[in-house]
């Protein structure tokens, strides 16, 4: 029971205080006049009465009632009822002006008249503990009635009954009450005193705010914000400040609480803590400059949340859920106002009804939010008290809202710590809110989602909370007499009466002796156990999806934590990376804590290095995901086995695995460790209690589980309800068993801290160790995990505020540490201070005996020997080829390249790989193995020659993913290639340092002798082998004088300005070999022989030498062109235009020019020693090719200098300033031009037929072949590059068609005789002289520096050096930012042009830059192009050696090959070359006799120096070290082999892997590829890669491998194998795995003979074999011979270059022509007929798939035979498609009898009939089609038919 009223006051208006602006009240009287013990007298309610202040009125207000809360010192609440009325002021006197007053003099009171009075608030109020307000205004108002009535009843008597009325506080009885007036008022208790009640705030506050904005107050109660209502009403401000707070059950609010706060305290609202606190509107302005308050206008129905503020919303699922539920019960017309037919009527609820629906909303979110939270509390201490503890970690972790802000501020407030404090407790009375928690939470999931049935719970909740208050439905009639209407306008109304305290003291005093000796009231309460629910597990698990698909992850973790305990390393190893990558996942990790668990019980926990080493890399990937929060408990899970397992160092001394898992931020977080404490006394004190019978099985269990085994929380209860029970001593021990239980985990949880917080070294100052881990390599002689999330240094810092932490050292900080944890954790759980002490002197001790353990585990882990790392793998070395330095081990890195690391086509990640790196003579060679126990069986290797290293750089790189930072090297090589390398920590960093010196040394020799070409098989010590002199005397002679005479005259030479001058060097003593026989120098016989030794003394070996020398490569060309004759006498045949000059035998003139020059025969040579010096370089203009057909001929020059081109193009007669040597030389130069140009036929041809129009169109289509794939539009085509010459000219150089058919009219009406191709920048100013007969074409050229650039961007495009984003994109963007490209586009055109020249019978001199670069990719092109010969394998050997070799071409210094070309860089102006020539080559394959490996295999080896081909820059400079020439006799004893070209031809003979099998040339056939961009490939010599073999490019090495040949051999055994097998993009040679059809059955071929014991024949003889047996087969029906098996006569007219596109990269796929034919018989080469023609329609059945298709006109025509065969009828097939005409036996007949190609129709004409025709036709029906072989005689069954025929056949022919 309690009193209904502790208080009653008078307070009324202080008239003496009226001097400031507000007065002030004062309380007049008060009953009881002495405090209550039990609740003292509340301070400050004068200010509470008047909250807007004491003023006075003119007028009277009527009475106002309102209930403002006070809350005393000791949280208690205090309502304080408040009944206002007014008074007239006693005194006469106007005191002042009053605020409202008129201020007129107030007249003598006898007056009748109404003086102007002022009138006094006066307040009736009542204090009482209990929130009953209807109660107080019925009791204040009967009061108020009873004095303004003036009823018969006394004050005193009301007032003493109203104080001394006491009601039950709770048990939902009515209790009827009176106050002694007649009057009778029902009391109504609540049934549970828990809940709170709110009668209709709730609802009315969510009308005055809406839902949006509620629900924002709500958040921000709950995370402590502040909030201040405003309205102009007292009432509502009270009541929407209860209803907040009713909405927040079950959680309680226990801030500051004012919801009526009175004027004189409105600095209140400045304080920092949170509160919710009303106020009257007036004050708004005051309101205005607060930041930080969330302010809601009740009136205005808006809430205005600040800028700085930000209010956490309830997790998602729950805010729209809570949201939809709201207005389900606020609006329930909103679902229906959509309906077509809406229901009559919707049932709303009363307003009662409704406070209580949304309250369900509420408390439902609760049950949600809060669900499972009894499973993680801890309950520390039983006895005395209770003490309970909440694991927040835990609940968040299982709930998964561990990111969410909103519950775990709500977890960190104030408010939940009082619920877990009230409603911890295992042993208390229960409420609707742990009924609903513990049983609901199942429902309220399963009806998620489904509005009706969310909506009968709220209801039904609803229920339950309207019955709480209004227990009983029919309610007694209140009786309250209220005054008459109107009566506080009376004018002659009494003050209100002082009272008698006397007589009100006297009542109250007996009814207090009444009370004394009434039996005490024993409160009933029914105490339970507070049920837990189901477990959080078992709530969250309807995410079963993503548990299913994890089980086979569970299943990898325990498998491979299985075999580390079986010792099953390897398997292990393979399984670990996955492992690691599910450590990602929860579930892994607590299925690694479970398995390592059940080790442990096993007595498993001592483990060997190895083991040791995993489980350590396990746990260390499984704490790093942690946060520091430990939401998941894994970090408390492994607490225990950190400790247990460990390895023995040596006798006596145990590494423990927390030794290596220190370095996780968790093991700093002190409220981990608060949390894992709780949980170990949780479980010890739970162990106390069960009884000793299940103790032992009890064990087993973990505290998840109540079925089996009793929860901690379930025995508190049980304890505590027997507590009563028990006898004093019993309860005196069990608090002693308590506390020394909590006791002796403190000492327990102090050792393990220092285990953890303790590094390994403790000399270390932990705080040095944050960035790195220091010495942790040596702990576990493994990798530990980089994951330091701060050091434990800091976290001291930040928690205790400890200034001087640098100074301090690591025991220090522990010890620090270890005690602020003790102090709380004890404090928290009631040890004793005795105790508390006695931890405080342990503790340093316990950390002080761990630093000694620690020291001599260091000491010994240090001694541990280093993880066993996979053997090194020797790399294959090449004859000749020695290691410079043993293999240093490192990682190769994966790079920019997708294909390698597994990237975008997956497959297994074969980088990094671990191995080492090996330096020789000739490569860097790096050979491992995949870091990915997956492929880890695979060898990886990665090797290019040092001589194409362009770039090395230091890097820093992670090797390995739980590993340091190391250093390494990132080495481009311009083979396309790029290592990128980690040294491994066990190398030393000056190794690396030596490395690179060397590489250094090796890559940039001082002296082109020290590349590796030179250098092979020599060790550097052998000594000089002293028969290599007189081997070849002769030689070494010849080339002496050579040299000795060239510097002779070099020293008179004229000297233009050089760009550079080779260096002179002295002949080295060094061994010399038999040098290769690269480019001898030709020498004709009328030499000057002076220079050389006199025949005389000549010795007949000498002899032959020279003969020898005049076969060389120049000369044997110029021979085979007619361009100059070798015949022994002077009396060569003057009509030659041309000769072989021997101006510079002696290099004289010029010094990178061949020394057997092509020039016209008309100029002598002291003329060309004088023109020499017009050019750069005294490259002067020779003729290199000649045009078989038109004569016209190409030369080759450096640019001109200034003062040549000057003279040379002004016209003649121009005045000149004086003979200077500039004319001389100018006119000798026009001389020499002239000639050139008289050597031309068509010039000399007396009619001049300059216009060219002797070539009529017929001519030009068959003798040039463009690159067009229609076969028609030749013409157009043709007219198309014309133009692209003349734009290339930059001038109009061509005329248009005629009529736009046939004639070009070529090149103005005169024609030039000669072009000049020059540079545009050096051609400025030059006008066209109509008078002579060259013309320049002046064009833009890039220059060297260009190429470098764009070479330099290809190759960061091709291997880019690390991984970008999006890989595509920015692939090609980095290719077209390389312009590479655009610089072959731009070649081939002028290529194409000049071709185009030569062809129409113009000469071209190509004069570009100094003649060595672009001028020789122009040349050598142009002849590749125009010439066959070039396009098979000795041709393009001879051009290379003549345009690239002879000419000088500067390899070694565009190649960067010697210590002198550093600086400049590497250009590669040849691999330009070779990159048109495999863009030509793509388009037309069947023009070639070399395959595209061969072009690759140059580009590789040009840069590799393993030959000696490519060295130096000029004949010169290879004579004068003794290259040059060599015996023949001597090639035979070299192993090793000096050229490139005897290389190929050895190779060639063996395998044919440099033949094209597509080579079907034409002949004379001139090549005009497309040049525009979008037809040009990039080369795929530039992106792919061989990782198991390194390059293949050096053929020895690639072949060593063992191949599984025995496939073969296999399959006749039993059981059927796989013959899979997998091949990887970038790992396999695809060429060699998978060969092409051709290569494979040349290989079967070869094998079966060697197993027939014959000897093999060479493939090449084979191959000619097949050929030629293909040949007559086709001839009789063809009307051509075909010129490979490939091709057939059906193609003639077809682009060829589509052909059968056999890729060299080998997949065979397209082949299947008459090699995979279907009848078996064809499939042998020496086929019968119908195996050769099936060649044709194998072909086309790759384009159509079937004949019938093709069909655009068919029919039966008799036709003749050939001569004296008769007549025969046959089914004719007239095919447009394939331009052609097919005929058949009949029409049934699939096999094709003949075929007409259309192409080579030349006219179809009405024929007569001959003998043996059919008789019965008309002759009309006759006709004749004539082809360009014979005549085909025809007759159709009538005129008409024959009619049809000719035209369909003439609409096709018009067609094409």
């Amino acid at each position: 029971m309690a009193r209904l009223a502790d208080y009653f006051v008078l307070v009324g208006y202080d008239p003496g205080k009226r001097g400031s602006r507000d007065g002030q009240g004062q309380i007049l009287q008060r009953f009881p006049e002495k405090d209550w013990e039990d609740n003292p007298f509340p301070q400050g309610i004068e200010l509470f009465c008047q909250p807007s202040g004491w003023q006075l009125f003119t007028e009277r207000n009527p009475p106002t009632f309102f209930v403002a809360v006070l809350t005393d010192i000791n949280s208690e609440r205090h309502y304080c009822a408040c009944f206002t009325f007014w008074e007239p002021i006693e005194s006469a006197q106007p005191q002042s002006h009053p605020r409202n007053g008129d201020g007129e003099e107030e007249e003598e009171p006898s007056s009748p008249v109404q003086p102007a009075q002022l009138f006094a608030p006066k307040s009736l109020v009542l204090v009482s503990r209990l929130d009953h307000a209807e109660v107080f205004r019925n009791s204040l108002g009967l009061i108020y009635t009873i004095y303004v009535d003036g009823l018969s009843v006394s004050l005193e008597n009301v007032i003493g009954n109203l104080l001394t009325c006491t009601i039950p506080i709770t048990g939902g009885a009515q209790r009827t009450i009176s106050l002694g007036a007649g009057d009778r008022q029902v009391i109504q208790t609540p049934i549970s005193d828990s809940l709170p009640v709110s009668s209709c705030s709730v609802a009315l506050l969510f009308r005055q705010l809406g839902i949006t904005n509620v629900l924002y107050l709500f958040c921000a109660a709950l995370t402590e914000h502040k909030i201040l209502f405003l309205s102009s009403s007292y009432q509502r401000l009270t009541d929407a400040c209860r209803a907040l707070l009713a909405l927040m059950f079950p959680l309680k609010y226990s801030f500051t609480y004012v919801p009526i706060l009175p004027a004189q305290l409105l600095e209140v609202l400045s304080t920092p803590t949170p509160f919710i606190i009303g106020v009257h509107s007036i004050f708004q302005s005051e309101t205005q400059e607060l930041l930080d308050v969330v302010i809601a206008d009740l009136d205005g129905g808006t809430v205005n949340v600040p800028e700085c503020v930000h209010i956490s919303l309830l997790p998602e699922p729950l805010l729209q859920q809570t949201r939809e539920a709201l207005s389900m019960v606020l609006d329930p017309e909103l679902e229906v106002a959509d309906l077509a037919f809406p229901p009559s009527t919707i049932s709303v609820s009363s307003l009662k009804m409704q406070d209580k629906e949304i309250r369900a909303v509420f408390l439902r979110l609760f049950a949600q939010l809060l669900q499972g939270y009894r499973w993680c509390l801890h309950i520390i201490r039983i006895h005395p008290e209770p003490v309970i503890r909440f694991h927040k970690a835990a609940f968040l972790g299982q709930r998964g809202l561990t990111e969410d802000d909103f519950l775990t501020k709500v977890l960190e407030g104030m408010a939940f710590a009082g619920f877990v404090t009230e409603r911890g407790a295992p042993y208390r009375s229960i409420d609707l809110f742990d009924e609903l928690v513990a049983y609901e939470v199942k429902r309220m999931r399963a009806e998620e989602g489904n509005k009706q049935k969310i909506l009968r719970h709220i209801k039904e909740l609803a229920e339950k909370l309207y019955k709480n208050e209004n227990p009983y439905p029919a309610v007694t009639m209140h009786k309250v007499q209220k005054p008459t209407e109107g009566c506080h306008l009376r004018l002659h109304q009494k003050p209100f009466p002082r009272l008698d305290e006397g007589t009100v003291q006297w009542i109250i005093d007996q009814a207090t002796a009444k009370l004394q000796t009434a039996p005490p009231a024993v409160k009933a309460e029914k105490k339970c156990m507070v049920p837990s629910g189901p477990p959080i597990a078992a709530i969250m698990e309807r995410n079963g999806n993503a548990l299913a698909n994890s089980a086979r992850r569970l299943e990898v973790v325990r498998n491979c934590i299985s075999y580390v305990f079986e010792n099953k390393m390897l398997e292990a190893k393979k399984l670990f990376p996955a492992v690691l990558r599910a450590m990602k996942g929860r579930a892994a990790r607590h299925c690694l804590t479970q398995e390592l668990n059940l080790h442990v019980q096993q007595n498993r926990a001592v483990l060997d290095h190895q083991q040791f080493d995993f489980i350590i890399r396990m746990m260390n990937c499984c704490l790093q995901d942690c946060t520091a929060m430990d939401e998941h408990g894994i970090a408390a899970a492994l607490l225990p086995l950190v400790t247990a397992f460990c390895r023995k160092l040596s006798p006596g001394i145990t590494q423990f695995a927390y030794s290596c898992v220190q370095e996780h931020v968790v093991w700093t977080n002190i409220q981990f460790w608060e949390a894992m404490f709780y949980c170990d006394v949780q479980n010890h004190i739970r162990a106390l209690y069960l009884d000793s019978s299940e103790e032992n099985h009890a064990d087993e269990e973990s505290p998840e589980e109540p079925q089996e085994a009793k929860s901690a929380l379930e025995i508190a209860s049980e304890q505590l309800r027997l507590w009563p029970t028990m006898s004093r001593e019993k309860q005196q021990e069990l608090i002693q068993k308590e506390e020394s239980t909590v006791f002796s985990q403190a000492i327990h949880y102090a050792n393990r801290m220092s285990y953890l917080l303790l590094p390994l070294d403790t000399s270390k100052n932990r705080l040095l160790r944050s960035s790195g881990l220091g010495d942790m390599e040596s702990v576990s002689n493994s990798f530990v995990t980089n994951s330091i999330a701060g050091s434990v240094a800091e976290s001291y810092d930040t928690e205790s505020g400890f200034e001087d932490a640098e100074s301090s050292d690591v025991a220090n900080y522990v010890v620090r540490f270890i005690n602020r944890f003790v102090d709380k954790v004890c404090t928290e759980s009631g040890v004793t201070n005795e105790h508390l002490k006695g931890l405080h002197v342990m503790i340093p001790d316990i950390v002080q005996m761990h630093i000694e353990t620690l020291d001599a585990v260091h000491r010994e882990s240090k001694r541990l020997p280093p993880i066993q790392k996979p053997k090194l793998l020797r790399p294959n070395l090449l004859v000749g080829e020695e290691c410079v330095m043993e293999g240093l081990r490192v990682y190769l890195m994966p790079d920019g390249r997708e294909e390698a690391a597994g990237g975008n086509i997956g497959g297994p990640p074969l980088l990094p790989a671990e191995g080492a790196i090996f330096l020789t003579t000739y490569r860097i060679i790096f050979k491992g193995t995949p870091t990915d126990p997956l492929v880890g069986e695979q060898v990886v290797i990665r090797s290019f020659p040092i001589a194409s290293l362009t770039k090395e750089k230091k890097i820093n790189v992670q090797a390995q993913v739980d590993q340091f930072i190391q250093e390494g090297l990132q080495l481009r090589s311009c083979t396309f290639q790029l290592l990128k390398i980690a040294f491994d920590e066990e190398v030393a960093s000056d190794s690396a340092e030596i490395f690179r010196k060397h590489l250094h040394k090796l890559r940039y020799p001082q002296h082109v002798r020290g590349t590796f070409a030179f250098t092979v098989g020599q060790s550097p010590k052998q000594a000089m082998q002293p028969k290599a002199k007189e081997k070849n005397p002769s030689l070494r002679t010849l080339s002496k004088n050579l040299v000795k005479n060239a510097k002779k005259t070099i020293g008179r030479q004229y000297v233009t300005r050089k760009k550079y001058t080779p260096p002179v060097w002295e002949q080295r003593g060094s061994q010399h070999f038999p040098e290769d026989n690269e480019d001898e120098i030709s020498v004709s016989e009328e030499m000057d022989r002076s220079t050389l030794t006199p025949t005389t003394t000549m010795k007949p070996s000498d002899k032959m030498t020279i003969n020898h020398l005049v076969e060389r490569a120049c000369c044997r060309d110029y021979q085979r062109l007619g361009l100059g004759t070798l015949s022994s006498s002077l009396t060569r045949s003057k009509s030659e235009p041309f000769r072989i000059s021997t101006v510079n035998r002696m290099y004289a003139i010029c010094r990178s020019y061949p020394g057997l020059l092509i020039v016209p025969q008309s100029i002598q040579d002291n003329t060309i020693q004088r023109i020499s010096r017009c050019y750069r370089q005294n490259r002067f203009p020779v003729v290199c090719w000649r045009n078989s057909r038109t004569k016209a001929v190409l030369l080759r020059s450096g640019g001109l200098h200034g003062k040549g081109v000057v003279g040379l193009f002004k016209s003649q007669n121009a005045p000149t300033a004086g003979p200077s040597q500039a004319d001389s030389t100018s006119l000798e130069q026009e001389k020499y031009l002239q000639a050139v140009i008289n050597s031309m036929p068509h010039y000399a041809d007396a009619s001049g037929r300059n216009t060219l129009s002797g070539f009529t169109s017929a001519h030009m289509s068959s003798s040039g072949k463009w690159g067009s794939i229609r076969a028609s539009g030749r013409m157009s085509s043709y007219a198309l590059n014309v133009e692209i010459g003349s734009r290339l000219a930059g001038k109009e150089l061509l005329g248009t068609h005629h009529n736009g058919t046939a004639e070009p009219g070529f090149l103005r009406p005169h024609r030039a005789s000669l072009y000049i191709i020059g540079d545009k920048s050096q051609l400025k100013g030059v006008k066209p002289d109509p008078l002579q007969h060259w013309e320049v074409v002046p064009i833009e050229v890039f220059d060297v520096r260009q190429v470098k650039a764009s070479f330099k961007k290809l190759m960061k495009a091709c291997v880019p050096g690390c991984p970008s984003t999006d890989p595509s994109i920015a692939y090609l963007r980095s290719l077209e930012e390389s312009e590479w490209l655009s610089q072959i586009h731009k070649i081939l055109q002028i290529s194409v042009l000049v071709v185009e020249l030569l062809d129409t019978g113009s000469s071209v001199l190509v004069s570009l830059e100094d003649g060595w670069d672009i001028t020789t990719q122009v040349v050598s092109l142009v002849q590749l192009l125009s010439d066959p010969y070039y396009r098979t394998l000795e041709g393009f050997r001879l051009l290379v050696e003549k345009e690239w070799l002879s000419f000088g071409h500067r390899f070694s210094h565009r190649g960067a090959q010697t210590l002198a070309g550093q600086s400049s860089g590497f250009a590669p102006i040849f691999l330009q070359f070779l990159d048109c020539v495999h863009q030509i080559h793509l388009q037309f394959p069947m023009e070639f006799e070399f395959s595209q490996y061969y072009l690759k295999f140059l580009s590789y080896h040009y840069i590799s120096n393993r030959f000696r081909t490519f060295l130096l820059d000029s004949d010169y400079e290879r004579i004068e070290l003794g290259l040059l020439y060599e015996e023949k006799g001597e090639r035979k004893s070299q192993q090793v082999y000096k050229s490139i070209w005897d290389y190929i031809d050895r190779l060639n003979k063996k395998a044919p892997i440099f033949f094209n099998y597509m080579y079907a040339p034409e002949d004379g056939e001139v090549l005009r590829p497309y040049s525009n961009i979008s037809n040009l490939k990039v080369w795929d010599y530039y992106t792919e890669e061989t990782l198991s073999e390194g390059p293949s490019y050096d053929w020895e090495l690639a072949q060593g491998q063992p191949e599984p040949v025995e496939d073969a051999d296999r399959q006749d055994t039993g059981a059927p194998q796989t013959k899979r097998k997998i091949i990887w993009p970038c790992y396999d040679n695809r060429s060699r795995v998978e060969p092409d059809a051709i290569s494979k059955l040349l290989e079967e071929l070869h094998n079966l003979e060697m197993e027939l014991g014959q000897i093999p024949e060479r493939w090449k003889d084979t191959w000619d074999k097949v050929k030629a047996s293909q040949r007559p087969e086709v001839r009789p029906e063809g009307s051509r011979t075909p010129s490979s098996l490939l091709m057939s006569s059906g193609l003639s007219h077809h682009r060829r270059s589509l052909g059968v596109y056999l890729q060299e990269s080998g997949v065979g796929s397209t082949l299947n022509l008459s090699l995979d034919s279907d009848t078996s018989s064809t499939s042998t080469p020496s086929s019968g007929k119908p195996g050769g023609r099936r060649s044709t329609s194998t072909l086309y059945s790759q384009f159509h798939t079937s004949e019938s298709e093709n069909r655009s006109y068919e029919g039966s025509l008799y036709k003749k035979g050939a001569f004296m065969k008769p007549w025969k009828p046959r089914w004719f097939v007239l095919d447009k498609t394939k331009h052609q005409l097919r005929y058949y036996d009949s029409r049934m007949d699939t096999e094709c009898k003949g075929v007409i190609d259309l192409a080579e129709v030349e006219s179809i004409t009405p024929g007569t009939p001959t003998m043996g025709a059919p008789k019965t036709v008309d002759e009309k029906a006759f006709f004749d089609l004539k082809t360009t072989k014979r005549v085909y005689n025809f007759c159709a069954q009538d005129v008409p038919g024959a009619q049809q025929w000719i035209d369909r056949i003439q609409s096709c022919l018009s067609d094409a």
